[in-house]
């Protein structure tokens, strides 16, 4: 997002943080099932979202809109902040849903948080993603626009249900049945980010040919922490054909201390 929709989110993350202060985990939760709900309202109807993202419509007007169609739906809570969204101004009416999926998903990150469990999800979101990657067949299952919603839903009880936090569940949901034009492998990486920004912090996919010991990690994290000027959170996963060494990628920087890596470059310099 830019310009004035960047401003709108930044006012709606501060209206999320004064709903944290004072709820409960369980009651958090709850709201962000209610977003979530808005979000794909504002997905689906496109004029109701043409409309709350007029500028030229007044915004108690918009807000009136809103209100008259969530009243019975959403607690009093979940409608302020969705209140707050719809009364101010966006770019485009996407970036209205986009921000009211964020913000759906920070209020989620928010009841993790207060339970100690949001590294927990972050890892979930994680390995959900490197599963994909692994398993072709599911992926494109998940993704398979003609495959029925239900039955996607099932296969991701199977996967899922009771084996990774609610909050993991919740958001795989999103990505996997609620795409609106994103990839399922971007939606969990966004989610990620989100889940890391939470608490400030970067995340650093780290790929190593063996596993790495807690004080490797702890030294690893340390020293990102210090080049970097930010907590990174390590997301660690095992490939054997590195031989050895490790790969570490920030964003869209890669840092690549494998021996396959300084093999290859070996044999560039002796071939160039």
């Amino acid at each position: 997002m830019r310009g004035v929709s960047r401003d709108s989110l930044a006012r709606a993350h501060g209206e999320v943080d004064r709903l944290v202060e004072d709820s409960a985990p369980d009651a958090l939760r709850s709201v962000a099932g209610e977003l979530f709900a808005v979000v794909h309202l504002l997905a689906t109807e496109a004029r109701l979202r043409r409309v709350v993202s007029d500028p030229a419509v007044a915004a108690d007007q918009r807000a009136g809109l809103l209100t008259d169609v969530l009243a019975e739906r959403v607690s009093m809570r979940a409608l302020q902040v969705a209140e707050v969204l719809v009364r101010s101004p966006w770019s485009v009416p996407r970036d209205l849903v986009d921000a009211a999926d964020e913000i759906a998903a920070g209020v989620l990150f928010a009841a993790e948080e207060k339970d100690d469990a949001l590294d927990e999800v972050e890892d979930e979101l994680f390995r959900f993603a490197r599963i994909l990657e692994r398993e072709p067949t599911l992926r494109s299952a998940l993704t398979d626009p003609s495959l029925p919603r239900e039955r996607k839903q099932s296969l991701l009880d199977e996967l899922l249900h009771g084996k990774v936090r609610p909050a993991t569940e919740a958001l795989v949901t999103e990505v996997a049945l609620f795409a609106r034009g994103r990839t399922i492998d971007r939606g969990l990486e966004e989610y990620g980010r989100l889940a890391a920004a939470r608490r400030e912090r970067l995340v650093a996919r780290v790929t190593t040919a063996v596993p790495l010991t807690e004080e490797q990690q702890s030294r690893l994290s340390s020293t990102l922490a210090a080049q970097l000027g930010h907590q990174v959170h390590l997301n660690l996963e095992i490939d054997p054909h590195l031989v050895g060494g490790i790969t570490v990628r920030v964003g869209d920087e890669l840092y690549d201390g494998s021996v396959v890596h300084r093999i290859a470059e070996a044999r560039r310099l002796m071939t160039g």
